[in-house]
């Protein structure tokens, strides 16, 4: 299904989505390092799960949650792990994904050839 056929995802449900990863990276990094004595941690294992969830299934856990997805733009379907990767790594980074164009991409959509779109209810 193309991406272009769904409607862009809203700030909300992204926002969401990204909390409950927030809070998932956290649990799992807590478990070898403490997220309040050393930050990157977190960061890294939010970078491997974007990567891994978003390259080959195009959700997270808080996206599915959230009822969203990333799709490649603008043929639809997966973006791959190369791509992922590229993704994971600018949204560690934050700024790119506040920054939105007129159809609701960050930089780091654009940069990666993706889109974040709402799921449609079955």
């Amino acid at each position: 299904m193309a991406a272009s056929v769904n409607e862009t995802a809203g700030l909300g449900p992204r926002l969401g989505a990204l909390v409950i990863d927030w809070v998932l990276c956290l649990l799992i990094a807590s478990l070898y390092a403490s997220p309040s004595e050393q930050a990157w941690p977190a960061v890294l294992v939010l970078v491997a799960a974007n990567t891994f969830f978003l390259g080959l299934f195009g959700q997270t856990p808080g996206m599915r949650l959230f009822r969203i997805r990333c799709d490649a733009y603008p043929e639809g379907g997966v973006i791959g792990l190369g791509r992922g990767l590229l993704r994971a790594c600018l949204l560690a980074l934050f700024v790119p994904a506040i920054l939105l164009n007129s159809e609701g991409r960050g930089l780091h959509d654009r940069a990666a050839g993706s889109i974040v779109v709402a799921v449609p209810r079955p």
